[in-house]
Order: structure tokens, then C-alpha cells, then sequence
């Protein structure tokens, strides 16, 4: 999947914003929380993503991705190819981490953006 495929399903998303962080690497954030991180290659992006736990246990087992640098701990897996999944479920995913990001969001905060 391609960084504008990304960039086009992230920010479809409600509340969702874009900054770049670190110099190079494409952030998409909900409520100032990043949900997904697209590394530096501009035609075929490395993602890093927020998973559930079951998630990131299967995607782990089955070698599409890797526990995330620094963030492994909290449940990001960095996918090993830009197409290690099928572009449905990669979608599905950027929707799931933002939905996990968002709930962690304080109440007052989910609704003034719409969620």
C-alpha cells in the first residue's frame, strides 16, 4: 500500500491529523495520540501501528509483523513489508488503531471531536 493509500484512509478518519515527527517519519494522530506511523519511504511506507492484544499476538506469530521499537510493549507491531497484508485488512487495521487510540481519549475530549 502506498503512503497516499495511507494517508487517505488515516485521514478519513474523525479527529484525525498528519505532522511529520523525528525528521522523516509520517505521523497520523487522533486527539493529539499518534495511531499510526508510516516510515520513511515515500512509495512504499513501512507502517507501525496501535493493535489489539490478540492482534498483535497473531500478526507477530505469523511473521507479518514485528513488535514495534520502543512501542512493543503498548501493542505496535511494525509490519515487515508494505505488503504483508492485503490492502482490505491493512485498512481495517489503520481503523482499529485509531478506534483503540480514541477510546483512551477522556470523555469531554472524544466529543468535542466527533466520536
Amino acid at each position: 500500500m502506498t503512503f497516499e493509500k495511507v494517508q487517505k484512509i488515516a485521514m478519513a478518519l474523525p479527529g484525525a491529523t498528519f505532522d511529520v515527527k523525528w525528521g522523516a517519519d509520517r505521523c497520523f494522530s487522533v486527539g493529539g495520540k499518534m495511531f499510526c506511523v508510516a516510515g520513511q519511504d515515500q512509495a512504499k511506507p513501512r507502517l507501525t501501528l496501535k493493535v489489539s492484544d490478540a492482534s498483535f499476538e497473531m500478526l507477530c506469530e505469523e511473521g507479518v509483523a514485528e513488535p514495534s521499537p520502543y512501542l512493543g510493549r503498548y501493542k505496535w507491531v511494525r509490519f515487515t513489508s508494505h505488503d504483508a497484508v492485503p490492502e482490505a485488512q491493512l485498512t481495517a487495521y489503520i481503523k482499529n488503531a485509531h478506534a483503540l487510540v480514541a477510546a483512551k481519549l477522556p470523555a469531554r475530549e472524544r466529543k468535542a471531536l466527533g466520536l
